[in-house]
This record gives C-alpha cells, sequence and structure tokens, in this order.
C-alpha cells in the first residue's frame, strides 16, 4: 500500500551559489540510493534533454569525486518546453492513456497553415501574399497558436471575452483584420485536425500533463518522483509539478528561487498569474515581467505553493561559491522600490567578492580576451572554466581563438544550418535554381569545399578550371542564360571543364515558374550528390540536412505543397536557419562555450559572461506578430518581454559560480553598442569606489603582448623604379599619357608591369564609373554599326532594349536608365542636325588607331570620329560624368584627344573586320557629356577643349596639336628612351586614378612627404 500525502507540497529552492545540477546530486546520491540498484528506482523529471546531459555528467563528477568506479543513474525524462523545440520525453507516453489523440506532424502544419492562409485571405478580399512571406506568416502564425495552447486558452476568447473586446477596439485598425485572419486560419484547421483524429504537439502535451498528474495523485507511483530545474509555468505542467511535490516520495526542485527576498519587494513582482479577486486580470500593466524571479513566482501561483513553503536545499556542489553571492544576486535583482535600499548598503554588502568585470573595444577584441582568459585559468589543475553568451557569432570567435593553443571548444549551442557547410552549399544550389546561373553564386557553388572532395587530384584539376572560370568572369555580368557562360568558358580555354561543370548544373536550369515543392527537394538534392556525392550528407551537418529534407519532401508531397520558383532558395534558408547544428563530443574536457539554454543548471570554477550588451544579453523581445500585447494580457498570455526576466535568471544562475567574469565590448559588429542593463545594475550596485577594484585588469594588459612583437620594419621610400631600357621600350596608349607625365609610377605599373585591377564577379555599372561608360560605349557603338543597314533606327528604343538584354541592375536602370536615354536622344538630335545643316557625317566609331613616333608606337581608339564638310576631321570624346576641365589640358594631364588627332593626321585608323581606313586632319575636338545640361533643361552637352569663342582659357586650335606633340615628344625621350625613374606621385596636382596606391605602398610615405614639405616651408618662412 502507497504511504499517505504529506500535509504539505515538499518543494526546495537551490541557491545560485550551491550550483544547481552539483548541489542536487549531492542530495540525491546519499538520499536515494539502494544497494544492488543505485539509483535505478529514481525518476527525474527534467526541462529538456541538454538538462538530462548535464545532470549525468554532475553524477559521473559525484562518482569521481567519492572515488567510486561506477554508479546506476536514475531514469530522466524531458518534461520538454516548445521554446526549446523539445519533445516529451519517450516514458509519459506508455501510460495507457489510448484515449489521448497523436499529435499531428509539426512539418505538415506548416505547410497545411500555408495553405490555409492563402485561402483566409482571398476570402477576406486581401491581395494574395508571396509565397516566402507565406510561409514565414504560417510559421509564426503556428508559433502564436502555441503560445495560446500552452496557456489553454480558446481562439473563441479573442471574440467572446469582453475585455478582449475593449482591448481589440482600442488598438488600430490593423490589429483587428489580424486577429480575424488568426481567428479564422485556426478554426479551419482544428476541424482539419478534428478530421483527421489528431491535435497540436500542445494541446497533446497538456492532455499528457494532466493524465499523468490524475494517474499519480489517485495511485502514487512506488516510486520516487523529483521534478528538477523545471522552470516552465504552462498550467498543465504547474498542475502536474504541484501533483509532483504533494507524493509520498515526491518532491519539486526549484533552481535560484529567492527566499532571502523581503515580501515587500515579492509583493513588487505584481500579480504572476493570480488575480486580486476571482474574474479579474492576472496579470497587470505593471508586473514587473523583466526581473529573474517573475517567471517562479508565476509557476509558485499557478502550483498554489506559498514561497513560504519552499525550502532551501542544504547540500553544496562541488564548484560552489561563498553564500554571500547569492545575498549579493538578490540584492542587485531588487525590483525598482526595493533597489532604494542601495543607498544605505555598506560596501561589505555591496562588493561582488570573485566577479570582475572585463570591458574592450571592440568584439573581436573581447573574443581575443576571452580566450586568453580561458587558456590562462587552463593551466590551474582540474579547473573547469564555461563561456556562457547569447551572441553566437561572439561564440564562433572565441573558438576560432582557442585553436592558436590547440584547445577544441566547440559552440554546444550549435549552429543555424545554412551556415554550415552542408547548408551552404545547398542554399547555393537553391539559388541557382531560383535566380538562374548567376556567376557569384555558380563559382561559389562550384569552389565549395565539398565538391569533389573525395580526391585531393581531382580536386586540383577542377579548382584550376575554375580559378581560369573566374578570372573570365570578372567585370560586368553577362546576359542570362547558359549560352554566355559557355562562350566565356571557350574564352578561357577551359571547354572540356565547362562541359563537366555544366553537366553538374543541367538539372538546376530552365524550373517552370511555379514547382511541387516535392520536386524541387528532389532535384536539388540530386543536384547536391552530383557536386559533393555522399558528402553532403556525411558529418552532424550533413544528417541534419538530411533530415530536413526527408521532412519536408514528404509531407510536401502528401500536401501536393507548390511554390514560386523565385521564393525557393529564401524558403529553404529560413527552414535552415531554424535549425541549429551541434557539435558532437570530443572537445576539452575543461573547456565549454553555452547558449543561455544550454547553461541552466551547467556549473563551472569560472564562468565567462560574454557579449553583456544590450540587444544581445538581453535579446530584444520579439513582439507577436499577430497579437498585440493588450489583446495577451487581457487574455491573460505573459507579454513578450517575459524573455527578458528569463534571460535575467539566467544571468543570475551563471553569477553564482566561484568565479565569474562579465565581458562586453564597446562596438560590436554592427557599431556603438550600449551595455546591458542588467550589467548596468552590477556597475551601479558597486559604485563608483568599487568598480575600479572589481575591474579586470590582468588580461587588457597581456592581450596587446599576444601576438609575437616583429622587429619594426624599415621606412619604406617613395617608389622610383628604374627599369631597364629593353623593359622600357613599350607603346604608349592615349589613355596612358597622362598617367606617365601626371604619375609615372602608375604608367609603370600598368605598361610595364602588365599589372591590371580584377574586377568583382558580375560588376555592376552602378559601382565603378569605367563599366558605366563602358556601357555608354557598347550602346553607342552597336547603335552607329546599326545604323548602316538601319538608317531610321532610333536611339531611344535601341538602348532600351540594349538594357534589358544585357541584364543590367535594377538600381542602375531605375536611377541611370532615364538620363542616360535623355542624352542619347539629344546626342541623336544633334547628328541628325549637323548632317543635314552642316553636312558632318559620322565617318567611323569605336575604331582603333595607331602611329609611331621616335620609336615608339602611339595607340589608340576613338569613341567617334566625324568628317567635316570641308573634308577634315572632327574626334569626339563620350563622357558619362564632366569632361576634364581645360586646365588640366594645360597641365598635361588630359592629352587624349589631341593624341587622337594626333594618329588621324600621323598615322591612321582601321576597322579590319569592315575593312575601314580613316585618316587626315582633325580640326575639331569635342566632348559629348550625358550630365546634366550646363545651360539648358534635361541631359547631354558638348565641350570643346580649346579655347574658343567668348573662352578665357584653353589652347587656340593651331596650338592645339602642336602641344600635344610636345608632351608626347617629352614623355618618350624622358621615360620610353630616356632613364628618368617612374617616380610615384611625381605630380601633386595630378588627379588620376588610385589603382595602384596599395601597390605603391602610398599611404607608408605619403605622411612624411608631406611632413617634409611642411618643415621645408617653415624654415624658408
Amino acid at each position: 500500500m502507497a504511504e499517505p500525502r504529506k500535509p504539505s507540497p515538499l518543494v526546495y529552492s537551490i541557491a545560485a551559489h550551491r550550483g544547481f545540477a552539483d548541489a542536487l546530486v549531492a542530495g540525491l546520491v546519499p538520499r536515494y540510493r539502494e544497494e544492488g540498484f543505485g539509483l535505478a528506482r529514481l525518476t527525474l523529471l527534467v526541462p529538456s534533454s541538454r538538462a538530462a546531459r548535464t545532470l549525468s555528467e554532475a553524477f559521473i563528477r559525484h562518482a569521481g569525486e567519492m572515488g567510486e568506479g561506477g554508479l546506476l543513474m536514475p531514469r530522466m525524462i524531458a518534461v520538454g518546453d516548445l521554446d526549446l523545440d523539445k519533445k516529451l520525453g519517450a516514458a509519459l507516453d506508455p501510460l495507457g492513456a489510448a484515449d489521448i489523440p497523436p499529435a499531428c506532424d509539426p512539418v505538415r502544419r506548416w505547410l497545411t497553415l500555408d495553405r490555409l492562409i492563402a485561402e483566409a485571405r482571398a476570402g477576406e478580399g486581401m491581395p494574395p501574399l508571396p509565397g516566402r512571406a507565406r510561409l514565414n506568416l504560417a510559421r509564426e502564425m503556428a508559433r502564436t497558436m502555441d503560445r495560446l495552447l500552452v496557456e489553454e486558452k480558446e481562439v473563441s476568447e479573442l471574440w467572446l471575452s469582453d475585455e478582449v473586446r475593449d482591448s481589440v477596439a482600442e488598438l488600430a485598425s490593423h490589429w483587428e483584420k489580424s486577429i480575424r485572419l488568426f481567428s479564422k486560419v485556426t478554426v479551419r484547421w482544428q476541424m482539419e485536425l478534428n478530421a483527421r483524429g489528431e491535435v497540436d504537439a500542445a494541446t497533446r502535451r497538456n492532455l499528457l500533463f494532466d493524465y499523468a498528474a490524475k494517474r499519480w495523485r489517485e495511485t502514487p507511483p512506488p516510486n520516487p518522483i523529483i521534478a528538477v530545474g523545471v522552470t516552465s509555468a504552462s498550467p498543465a505542467l504547474a498542475r502536474l509539478l504541484r501533483v509532483v511535490a504533494g507524493l509520498p516520495q515526491g518532491a519539486v526542485v526549484l533552481p535560484d528561487l529567492d527566499l532571502s527576498m523581503d515580501a515587500a519587494a515579492w509583493e513588487e513582482l505584481g500579480l504572476a498569474g493570480a488575480s486580486l479577486e476571482p474574474g479579474k486580470p492576472v496579470f497587470g500593466a505593471d508586473d514587473a515581467v523583466t526581473h529573474p524571479q517573475y517567471h517562479l513566482k508565476l509557476l509558485l501561483n499557478r502550483m498554489g505553493v506559498n514561497r513560504a513553503e519552499v525550502q532551501p536545499w542544504h547540500r553544496r556542489g562541488i564548484a560552489a561559491a561563498d553564500p554571500a553571492r547569492s545575498r549579493a544576486i538578490s540584492a542587485l535583482f531588487l525590483p525598482p522600490q526595493a533597489s532604494r535600499s542601495w543607498s544605505t548598503l555598506e560596501p561589505k554588502d555591496r562588493r561582488l567578492d570573485g566577479v570582475r568585470l572585463l570591458a574592450s573595444a571592440t568584439i573581436e577584441e573581447e573574443a581575443q580576451a576571452i580566450a586568453l582568459l580561458v587558456r590562462q585559468q587552463l593551466e590551474v589543475p582540474e579547473k573547469r572554466i564555461a563561456v556562457v553568451t547569447a551572441d553566437r557569432g561572439l561564440a564562433r570567435r572565441v573558438a576560432q581563438h582557442l585553436e592558436r593553443w590547440h584547445i577544441a571548444a566547440d559552440d554546444s549551442a550549435g549552429r543555424p544550418l545554412a551556415l554550415t557547410p552542408a547548408g551552404r552549399l545547398f542554399g547555393l544550389l537553391a539559388e541557382i535554381a531560383a535566380n538562374g546561373p548567376d556567376p557569384a553564386n555558380l563559382v561559389a557553388a562550384f569552389g565549395h569545399p565539398l565538391v569533389r572532395s573525395w580526391d585531393g587530384v581531382v580536386r586540383g584539376g577542377w579548382l584550376k578550371g575554375l580559378r581560369a572560370f573566374d578570372r573570365q568572369l570578372r567585370g560586368p555580368s553577362p546576359a542570362p542564360g547558359m549560352e554566355p557562360l559557355r562562350a566565356a568558358a571557350a574564352k578561357a580555354k577551359i571547354a572540356d571543364w565547362w562541359a563537366e561543370a555544366e553537366a553538374l548544373v543541367a538539372n538546376l536550369a530552365d524550373w517552370p515558374q511555379d514547382i511541387a515543392l516535392a520536386e524541387a527537394l528532389a532535384r536539388l538534392s540530386a543536384a547536391a550528390e552530383s557536386f559533393a556525392q555522399a558528402a553532403i550528407w556525411e558529418r552532424e551537418d550533413g544528417r541534419a540536412l538530411g533530415q530536413l529534407v526527408e521532412e519536408l519532401r514528404g509531407q510536401a508531397e502528401a500536401l501536393g505543397t507548390v511554390i514560386e520558383t523565385a521564393d525557393l532558395a529564401g524558403v529553404l534558408r529560413d527552414a535552415m536557419e531554424a535549425v541549429a547544428v551541434r557539435p558532437g563530443y570530443g572537445g576539452h574536457p575543461r573547456v565549454a562555450i553555452y547558449g543561455l539554454l544550454e547553461a541552466r543548471m551547467a556549473r563551472a570554477d569560472l564562468v565567462i559572461c560574454g557579449g553583456l550588451n544590450e540587444g544581445s544579453w538581453p535579446q530584444p523581445p520579439g513582439a507577436d506578430a499577430l497579437l498585440a500585447p493588450a489583446v495577451l494580457r487581457a487574455l491573460g498570455v505573459p507579454g513578450a518581454e517575459f524573455r527578458i526576466g528569463l534571460a535575467a535568471h539566467d544571468l543570475a544562475g551563471a553569477m553564482g559560480a566561484p568565479q565569474v567574469v562579465l565581458s562586453r565590448s564597446l562596438r560590436d559588429a554592427e557599431g556603438p553598442a550600449l551595455p546591458s542593463r542588467f550589467l548596468l545594475r552590477v556597475e551601479a550596485l558597486l559604485g563608483d569606489d568599487l568598480y575600479k577594484e572589481h575591474r579586470e585588469h590582468t588580461i587588457p594588459a597581456i592581450l596587446p603582448h599576444l601576438d609575437r612583437q616583429r622587429p619594426p620594419a624599415p621606412e619604406y621610400p617613395r617608389p622610383a623604379p628604374d627599369p631597364a631600357p629593353h623593359l622600357r621600350d613599350v607603346p604608349i596608349k592615349v589613355t596612358a599619357l597622362d598617367r606617365l607625365l601626371g604619375d609615372p609610377y602608375q604608367f609603370y605599373a600598368q605598361a610595364i608591369l602588365d599589372l591590371r585591377r580584377l574586377d568583382p564577379l558580375a560588376a555592376d555599372p552602378f559601382s565603378d564609373p569605367a563599366l558605366r561608360g563602358t556601357l555608354v560605349h557598347d550602346i553607342l557603338d552597336g547603335w552607329h554599326k546599326a545604323r548602316g543597314s538601319q538608317p531610321n533606327l532610333a536611339l531611344a528604343p535601341y538602348a532600351a532594349a540594349y538594357f534589358r538584354e544585357q541584364r543590367v541592375h535594377p538600381l542602375f536602370r531605375a536611377l541611370w536608365q532615364p538620363r542616360l536615354v535623355a542624352a542619347l536622344e539629344r546626342f541623336e538630335s544633334w547628328i541628325e542636325a549637323d548632317a543635314s545643316e552642316k553636312g558632318r557625317t559620322v565617318l567611323a566609331a569605336e575604331i582603333s588607331g595607331e602611329m609611331e613616333v621616335g620609336g615608339v608606337k602611339v595607340q589608340g581608339r576613338a569613341d567617334r570620329i566625324d568628317r567635316l564638310a570641308d573634308g577634315t576631321l572632327a574626334i569626339v570624346d563620350y563622357k558619362t560624368g564632366a569632361p576634364p576641365p581645360k586646365k588640366q589640358v594645360l597641365a598635361g594631364y588630359a592629352l587624349q584627344l589631341g593624341l587622337l588627332g594626333l594618329i588621324a593626321g600621323q598615322g591612321r585608323f582601321a576597322d579590319h573586320k569592315r575593312g575601314q581606313v580613316v585618316t587626315g586632319t582633325a580640326t575639331r575636338f569635342e566632348y559629348w557629356s550625358l550630365g546634366k545640361a550646363k545651360k539648358e533643361e534635361g541631359f547631354g552637352y558638348k565641350d570643346t577643349p580649346m579655347k574658343e569663342d567668348k573662352a578665357k582659357t584653353g589652347l587656340l586650335p593651331e596650338e592645339y596639336l602642336p602641344f600635344h606633340a610636345e608632351k608626347l615628344a617629352k614623355a618618350i625621350t624622358l621615360f620610353i628612351k630616356g632613364s628618368k625613374p617612374f617616380i610615384a606621385r611625381e605630380n601633386p596636382d595630378y588627379t588620376g586614378y588610385n589603382e595602384y596606391d596599395q601597390l605603391m605602398r602610398l599611404e607608408e610615405w605619403l605622411v612624411r612627404l608631406t611632413e617634409t614639405d611642411t618643415a621645408e616651408k617653415d624654415s624658408v618662412a
């Protein structure tokens, strides 16, 4: 016969300083251990499988501490928490509850809600949502449904409750539409569930809890059952915990419930689920939901347990701190009114012995400081160190810095599947299928580490071909489709490599606009296997990807889910972001990196809390997109700020370790950062007199000396290369003479070293004036040539068609195409007017020419050459911006037009494809700019570098060509045939290009040059 129930529930609290897991084990082992059975008869209800793992490690440590060879551990059941995405422990299912319906598959629910949302919006006359946005809304709606189900709220309460209706009436109209849509979808979903005989997972969990509570209340189990570390305050779980606490051999052990807080402070936390009168709200607008004790007060209220009934746990853990720490933590997190007592605290009561504050300039420096601190503390034998942070980027940085000392410390919170190698390759293939073979995605997929990874020799040859393909694709983005890529591969002389590469992406080309999701996943899986074979499914990330794909494909096939191909990559990325890939075992036994959830119940001798900035710890509360905070409060559901209180409780638990370091960076990855509100409380409690005492000084002092100090490099001189005569003998391009005279080093780098800037993949003209100019030149060249067979071809339609065919960036088209077309139309009117009124005709466009001067070839390309009525030539240069001012021509830094005129007179222009040769005397030189007109409305104007009409500056027409001939002869004499060094930045007034500044190491010597010039001027003065 079972023992009679206890007169009052048995609830314990383990103070933060004791170390929850180790203190719990230290009390459970002597109390429940049996000879021959160990703890096998004991059942522990734990919040998650991660908590079960933490307790297992604590049992192992205890056995080692006691010198025991082994220990039969208790049975652990993860009761689960929807926020942790854990399933119920399997042991609760075989309770004989055959009448409890099975839970629906979460993926099936997600895809079904997507369909129901589309139908409901259509019924409401609302515009359809894009596929990805609708699926994201379905995911958000599923979360909101779970939130209400956990709190045992029915959707009907949204319209039947007077208080809820009053709250809705005070909100903006979009909230009412959102609530109506949510209600309709939820009702239809429940109808589908009833038809299938299923329930939501949250509902099944509540039913199982109630069934277990009923059965254990009526027939108490013969063996002890203890609920440990469970802090979820859902009503059904609270009822189960109340029953467990009342069992003859049952108890509930809570983490870090503050038993020393006075009654006034406890009341200041607010209602916390206990209304002042029946039927009144259970949550007040002034509830301190961000307090670390609030969720525990809510749990106790729902259990029907008074805080005075909770007993302290008296056992200490292996890594226990001084009891004063718990008192300090209690004072640290007092609610606002109660915190006034800080002003009366003595310094000894404000001191946080063992707690240090570490501030770093940047997040990278913070990661390095934390890694150095871990490395330093590992010198202490048997000392365990835990790094706890909500910032996964910081966690990854710390792990990378620890690798320099061969310390393996993987982030136990894991990485999103989308950032893992397998997820990254799958996402790239989805991008190619959704958006076509974009060069950037194509090269990234071909170069992925998993591709051809099974054979180093094969991969080496593969990467060799890829590099040639990559180099060929640099520059403006090719037209869509495979044919331009095939032509690029042929031009790079890698046709065989491309044949193999094209076969890999053949399954990703020409997808329909809409495609069945199951078929899309099957195609992507086949493509992934052709890229990486079995490597795509190996390791932790591959297995997680395979599970995600199989679940999604199976349910999508059963439901017939169809999505737009353009949304495929985004949908998969969102799905993979929700999957965390955790590392396997094998890291350093005394170092751990945790997220906030993983750190609960864990304990170490030193706990480093990193990333203590607002937005990281605590993270901003994500407001419910479907139900307004006032509606949730009227329903009796905790608001989003509730999570801030959980983050505060996580910090309070971490601060119970013997040694604690609270770390933050002044700047994070996005810019200046604000310190966490929790850290500000620590600083305020310490006060100015104790703040300096608690600052960490050793690590910041060591950090600058962490890397080996190299001897200072000698000062780099101003470059002035002097190549051999045979190396100097190079042709001069008409666009390069400016560089040769203005900045000789740039000419040396370009013409003699033959170095060129590497353009980005699929570069867009919007971000590069040179590429923008190339685009305009190609349009005008094509138009001039097309007029040979189509004399009446209009320029504007031709330009618009060219923009479409070349797949120019949408932003460039929106901002530049209208003004370019307007200027081109003006150009067209000028050409026609010149032909009809002045007898001036276009002779050639984009034609190359050459002449020889002093044994040196001078080469150039004219944008356009016109024949004037008197038989002489006009040289026209197109500009997308402003032409060079006349003073630059006089200085010798804008000589292109004059040199083209010299080539026309002393050499020749030739178009070998058309069999055209152009020679003659050039008398007219013009810039045709597509910029905003100076003297009239619109875009497009003409200018000349010569001194004409009323111009006050410039070269006279009869001086123009002789001036250029003199500059050319000077350059040839000094540099090409002479021995003058190619001095970097020889003429400071030259405002040319800067792509060779890094090569000449400009910033290393320019400052010294400027200081020397200033000193010389001061000495003269």
